[in-house]
């Protein structure tokens, strides 16, 4: 009766290890995949972010204008990665807040940006992302009611019917770059019926997909012909004319 109970336990507690051994090895495997900010990107974060704000990176505008941004990054992408062209922004009046994800992926937090709403209570925002994140934070546009939400842009990105725009007013920006290899231009082409008929575009001549952060190069994607800080630079100046015209 005791060895049996005791080959169970022996049984029991092997497959225990087991699991925590997947597990382990499970979060380890995705914690390869995650792709870091580059050495300028997180000085950048280290001394223009306050790092006391729960669940992301927030930059704040010296003289606020509304509205302020939220920004939902790219899958497996850290925050930082997305630092040079937030503080950009902020330093063009309008606070940034990036969010983070659990495993950094927005999929696993989409109403993310709610919280941020909580903290600037009574502001008007706009939202959009990088890649997935773009297809989250047009999700999350799609359910408000309120005429706090400004309108919504696109890094990358698209929004799928879930996150459809076209029976709204929202004014809408969508940037992309002319050698990205990694966003699905038949699916982009598809999604431009979910976005309002007043939606505005732009891309920039010889950057990529990976350029809309600073986190290196990314599986699949092109090498880009211009410098990060070149792509970095366009993006923060996209926005902002575009911010400007809301304002």
């Amino acid at each position: 009766m005791q060895r049996t109970l005791k080959k169970r336990t022996k049984i029991i507690l092997a497959i225990l290890l087991g699991l925590v051994l997947i597990i382990i090895g499970g979060w380890l495997a995705l914690q390869a995949q995650i792709y870091q900010p580059a050495p300028q990107a997180q000085q950048v974060a280290q001394t223009k972010a306050e790092t006391s704000v729960k669940q992301g990176l927030l930059f704040k505008a010296k003289q606020p204008q509304q509205p302020l941004v939220i920004f939902y990054p790219g899958a497996f992408v850290e925050p930082a990665s997305y630092s040079k062209s937030a503080q950009q922004v902020a330093a063009g009046g309008h606070t940034v807040y990036i969010a983070r994800f659990p495993l950094d992926l927005a999929v696993l937090g989409g109403n993310r940006a709610q919280s941020y709403l909580q903290q600037d209570h009574g502001s008007s925002y706009v939202i959009g992302g990088h890649s997935l994140g773009g297809v989250m934070a047009s999700r999350f546009a799609k359910q408000q009611t309120g005429a706090q939400l400004q309108g919504v842009f696109f890094l990358a990105s698209y929004p799928d019917e879930r996150g459809r725009l076209d029976q709204t007013k929202l004014p809408v920006l969508s940037l992309t770059a002319s050698r990205d290899g990694v966003l699905n231009q038949d699916k982009w082409q598809v999604a431009r019926k979910y976005l309002p008929k007043t939606a505005q575009f732009a891309t920039i001549k010889g950057g990529n997909h990976a350029g809309f952060g600073d986190y290196g190069q990314q599986k699949g994607d092109q090498a880009a012909i211009i410098s990060n800080q070149v792509q970095q630079d366009w993006i923060a100046t996209e926005l902002l004319k575009w911010l400007q015209q809301i304002n």
